[in-house]
């Protein structure tokens, strides 16, 4: 089904500490994105970069939080944009880090709940990111999101989540990397988890199938964050939070080959990607061509091309 694509930047690196996120919209309109998906048959508008509102000073009594008025006030830009864009078409966000996922997210279960159906989340990520303000020990915001999202307590600052997604509509998938306090938090809530030992047990057909099962039957509408680093780091260096074993280059694209079969896919986050860290645009361009299999590129479709 062709779709009408809002593409939004999000230029965003005050979630961590290693610079260069904010050029992450400028690499993905410099790889094609808007072309690719013209190609395809969708219609793609860009809406430029979000700009957030004059700051607000705020404290909070954990001293490691970095950049937290930044991160608040772009969680209200982009929760904004993004419920904005739902309301029109299917929004696409040019990251930027992982902390833009409070503000995404926040949009789509925005306009969820105005249409009247559940959100699901699944999270391709290699971290869990559910610390919370009070628990991050790094005081990098980007590992939040998903306690967010699940009603974690501790956002008192932040702008009250919509409606906050049910554990078992959250699916963390192709993690490998969680903090023993993130892991502790896990346990007490029924969050569905694929690490990569259950994809290596099961395949990554079986699990995501299972999860889009459910999104179906619930007719729900299903929120995507897409990290640089679900990738393994060999395949896309431009990310500052490598973990060596992430998917293969074929795993990735099946899975946005199932979500694009799926027609479940309501919003799409692409996040983490640093362009400083990159070689010669590839990482930009592995992740533009995620998309295009996610918008209906079949693997006999693709073009042959060097990085």
């Amino acid at each position: 089904m062709l779709k009408s694509c809002i593409l939004i930047g999000a230029p965003i690196d005050s979630g961590q500490r290693r610079p260069g996120c904010l050029m992450g919209p400028a690499a993905y309109r410099v790889a094609g994105i808007a072309q690719m998906l013209t190609t395809l048959g969708h219609k793609a508008t860009d809406r430029g970069d979000v700009v957030h509102a004059p700051l607000r000073e705020v404290t909070h009594p954990n001293a490691a939080l970095h950049c937290l008025p930044e991160t608040i006030a772009w969680t209200e830009a982009l929760s904004a944009a993004v419920q904005n864009a739902m309301a029109e078409g299917f929004p696409i966000v040019m990251g930027g880090d992982h902390s833009l996922a409070l503000g995404s997210v926040a949009g789509a279960a925005a306009h969820a709940k105005a249409v009247g159906r559940p959100l699901f989340l699944l999270w391709l990520d290699a971290h869990s990111d559910f610390h919370t303000p009070d628990t991050t020990t790094s005081g990098n915001l980007h590992g939040t999101p998903v306690a967010y999202i699940a009603g974690r307590a501790g956002f008192d600052l932040f702008p009250p989540f919509p409606e906050p997604i049910a554990a078992q509509n959250i699916c963390l998938f192709g993690i490998r990397s969680v903090d023993p306090g993130e892991h502790a938090a896990l346990l007490t809530h029924e969050i569905e988890i694929n690490d990569m030992r259950v994809l290596d047990e099961q395949g990554i057909v079986a699990p995501l199938r299972a999860f889009l099962d459910r999104v179906r039957a619930a007719n729900g509408m299903l929120h995507v964050s897409l990290d640089v680093d679900f990738l393994d780091p060999s395949i896309a260096p431009a990310v500052g939070t490598t973990v060596p074993g992430g998917t293969t280059f074929r795993e990735a694209h099946l899975v946005m080959e199932l979500l694009h079969e799926s027609s479940l896919v309501t919003s799409l986050d692409l996040v983490e990607l640093n362009p400083f860290l990159d070689e010669r645009g590839k990482t930009a361009k592995v992740m533009v061509d995620l998309v295009a299999s996610l918008m209906g590129r079949k693997v006999f479709d693709r073009p042959t091309r060097s990085f």
